[in-house]
């Protein structure tokens, strides 16, 4: 792994004030991404570009999300210490990694092979609690639910009715729906006693469209 220097910590801390400045006030959530060094998750010729808050492509069509939408989409979850977390799409890792380090237990499922293989050979340098599985992310992880929350990292076409069982009563589901082709709504769903879903809406964003099965590339 990369080293993580004061320079690197410098740039962290820029780029935690810009997010307060764009409206992240979370404090759990701010004090994830000073400590997570986003830039090894880059190539280390690509340092410059590590803490600026613009996505960055990591391969198998694919990106590193932009440091805004990471911070925006985990206070959405207001994640508590010990809460099991299931994350659809693992990428980089970094998503994870940040869930991690705010005290989540994380689960991971991604479904590109190559992706899948470098990653979890990569999480396993830091000293979090992330398990990860190759997989269809629509499916979920009905083995190891019900889950206190869902994360959703790509444009979903529809709500998977998998994961709205796998979510427990009270629980949250993160999500950008697919409403449109130019633009994803992102919701926060919380599920009801009654099974139902109240739905909230937190604008727009864009993300890499979530798949169904299992891809090699």
């Amino acid at each position: 792994m990369q080293e993580d220097n004061y320079r690197h910590k410098g740039m962290r801390k820029i780029l935690v004030e810009e997010l307060k400045n764009k409206g992240i006030s979370d404090e759990n959530v701010l004090n994830a991404i000073n400590a997570v060094p986003r830039h090894v998750f880059l190539d280390s010729s690509f340092l410059n570009f590590a803490y600026q808050d613009k996505a960055f492509p990591i391969g198998s069509g694919q990106t590193i999300s932009q440091p805004f939408t990471v911070a925006f989409q985990s206070s959405l979850l207001e994640i508590k210490k010990n809460m099991k977390v299931l994350e659809i799409g693992t990428g980089s890792g970094y998503q994870a990694c940040v869930l991690a380090e705010m005290g989540a237990k994380v689960f991971s499922i991604e479904r590109q092979r190559k992706l899948y293989t470098k990653t979890k050979a990569f999480l396993a340098e830091f000293p979090y609690r992330i398990k990860m599985f190759l997989g269809d992310g629509n499916k979920g992880l009905p083995t190891y639910g019900p889950f206190d929350r869902i994360l959703i990292t790509a444009a979903a076409p529809e709500i998977p009715q998998a994961l709205v069982d796998q979510l427990k009563v009270g629980g949250m589901m993160v999500i950008p729906l697919c409403e449109n082709e130019e633009h994803q709504t992102m919701l926060r769903l919380t599920k009801q006693e009654d099974g139902t879903l109240k739905r909230e809406e937190y604008g727009d964003f864009r993300f890499v469209p979530m798949l169904k099965g299992v891809g090699e590339d």
